[in-house]
């Protein structure tokens, strides 16, 4: 029986097979004893996305209580669900991620801690996933950029949508018209200014 520990692009936590390319957490929001969810779906601003293998470090998942295990199918996804990536295990992404965060908010040198404040006030509405405007037309969003529309995700990938869901991206031939931004607007600048997401491998397969 799956863990219910696997997040989408809004930002939900369900339990299914599929484990994904990337982990990270929210602090601790599980009950070790029963490796089951609290009802609180974060206990920090500080959400991150960490390496699924790191140093050859093995956690018995949701076993203690330390950080709760989270899974992304990959990084656009955890984009979209507002986390940035972690400055331990990922230290070469993090400066990168946040050099570019920095030229594309216009911002000066930001703490770890300050990107997490705006970011958390982007990714959350009174509790719930935050949505936002397009700031372009869809075709012009940059790759690894996820929006919303109806109960559905999708990917953008030169200048396509690709929808969403926990084993992969597929070709979605219906236009989108009324589609709306998932991934924080301050995340899409930082990408806008040159970080590239990692993506699942059947982005590109879908895409061609």
């Amino acid at each position: 029986m799956p863990l219910q520990n696997r997040v989408t692009p809004t930002g939900e936590i369900i339990a299914t097979p599929h484990r994904g390319m990337f982990t990270g957490n929210r602090g601790i929001i599980h009950d070790p004893s029963t490796k089951t969810l609290l009802n609180k779906r974060w206990s920090t601003p500080a959400w991150i996305t960490c390496l699924c293998e790191f140093r050859g470090w093995r956690r018995s998942v949701m076993a203690r209580r330390s950080w709760t295990e989270l899974f992304f199918l990959d990084e656009a996804t955890a984009f979209a669900a507002g986390h940035r990536p972690c400055f331990f295990c990922r230290r070469g992404d993090a400066k990168r991620f946040r050099a570019a965060w920095e030229k594309g908010n216009r911002a000066g040198e930001v703490s770890a801690k300050a990107m997490d404040a705006v970011l958390h006030r982007e990714r959350l509405d009174r509790g719930k996933k935050r949505l936002h405007e397009l700031p372009m037309p869809l075709a012009q969003l940059p790759d690894g950029a996820m929006v919303q529309q109806g109960n559905e995700s999708f990917l953008v990938t030169q200048g396509r949508a690709l929808l969403w869901s926990f084993a992969g991206y597929d070709p979605h031939a219906r236009a989108l018209d009324r589609p709306m931004l998932l991934t924080p607007p301050s995340t899409l600048r930082a990408i806008i200014a040159g970080y590239q997401p990692v993506l699942h491998p059947t982005a590109r397969a879908a895409s061609v």
